[in-house]
């Protein structure tokens, strides 16, 4: 988790709390509480638990309340949307004894995060999802540990409800994985997951792909180019790849096209963050590329979309496609 932030409501808990940011590795900054302790343990101090809550829940991976379970779950329940894109969110109290993981066990993280301060304070994390009740594997959060996207949220909840059954899940991968699932079979089964950049595959009767989120999409294109026509042939070179859209990470080019609405508009409907390379980082990329003497005049690079696709360190799995006065190009990273 990148972002966690703690709130605490006593002089006791804001000490605890200090003690939470510093046993995970976080500053002070990360830590808040009354206004009359702020100076003194040298914390933030929260004006509205409201809108401490409203903001850290819409920007950080993690949520600490130091306090009464209530206090917690009064103060996220107005924000509360949905277990995969929720943050997770952990309530612990002033002495340490009980951490109780409230939102987002397996895929935000909370049951790992509250064993993880449970360790800093010598108390008991208070797990309660039922795979972890019963010593069973959990398909979110292996997915969410290894940052695989789930693209199909109810086969998942089925996953989890046929290994309560006792009734066998398939597995399969289209990668060596350092860490393989515990108690799945590889063998045939009603229900099963796969890991794999092509979401159109079916190995079991209902699938649930995770897709590893590993690729880059490159893109060169004439200004003005219509989005419409942009976004056709990205997913036209992602369908030829066989990657699924979940797989993208980010969308390339150079840094002429950082105002170019397609690009832009394109990054904002699919989620891929934009990012731009000078000519100079572009024609420092190794590998073989294809090369344009017209784009080397027009840009100051002989290739954009190959180049950019791998600028990031990944490995070319699609060449340089054409048409329009739009390229496209794909690389991946290594997945293990």
């Amino acid at each position: 988790m990148e972002t966690i932030g703690i709130i605490a409501f006593t002089k006791a808990g804001c000490a605890l709390a200090k003690k939470l940011a510093e046993g995970l590795g976080l500053d002070s900054a990360s830590v808040c509480g009354p206004a009359r302790y702020a100076d003194e343990l040298g914390i933030d101090a929260y004006g509205s638990l409201d809108a401490w809550t409203e903001s850290h829940f819409a920007t950080d991976d993690a949520l600490i309340f130091v306090g009464a379970s209530g206090i917690a779950v009064r103060a996220i329940a107005p924000h509360v949307r949905d277990k995969f894109t929720d943050p997770a969110v952990v309530s612990v109290d002033e002495a340490g004894r009980f951490v109780v993981p409230l939102l987002s066990g397996h895929v935000g993280g909370a049951n790992e995060l509250a064993r993880d301060v449970a360790a800093i304070t010598g108390g008991q994390a208070a797990v309660s999802t039922a795979t972890d009740v019963n010593d069973l594997f959990a398909v979110d959060e292996w997915a969410a540990r290894h940052g695989f996207a789930i693209l199909e949220r109810s086969i998942a909840k089925e996953i989890s409800a046929t290994l309560l059954e006792g009734r066998p899940v398939g597995f399969k991968s289209d990668f060596e994985l350092d860490d393989k699932p515990a108690g799945i079979t590889e063998g045939a089964a009603d229900i099963g997951f796969i890991v794999s950049l092509d979401d159109s595959a079916m190995p079991f009767p209902r699938t649930l792909h995770l897709v590893p989120r590993v690729a880059t999409v490159g893109v060169g294109c004439r200004k003005g180019t219509d989005p419409s026509a942009l976004e056709q042939a990205v997913v036209d070179a992602l369908v030829e790849a066989k990657v699924s859209t979940k797989a993208v990470t980010a969308i390339a080019s150079i840094d002429v096209k950082k105002d170019e609405e397609a690009i832009l508009e394109l990054a904002s409907k699919m989620g891929w963050p934009p990012v731009f390379y000078t000519a100079d980082e572009l024609a420092a990329v190794p590998g073989e590329f294809s090369s344009s003497d017209f784009v080397k005049r027009t840009v100051g690079v002989d290739n954009v979309c190959e180049r950019a696709a791998c600028a990031s360190g990944g490995e070319l799995v699609l060449g340089k496609r054409s048409g329009d006065g739009i390229t496209v190009a794909l690389a991946m990273m290594t997945i293990s």
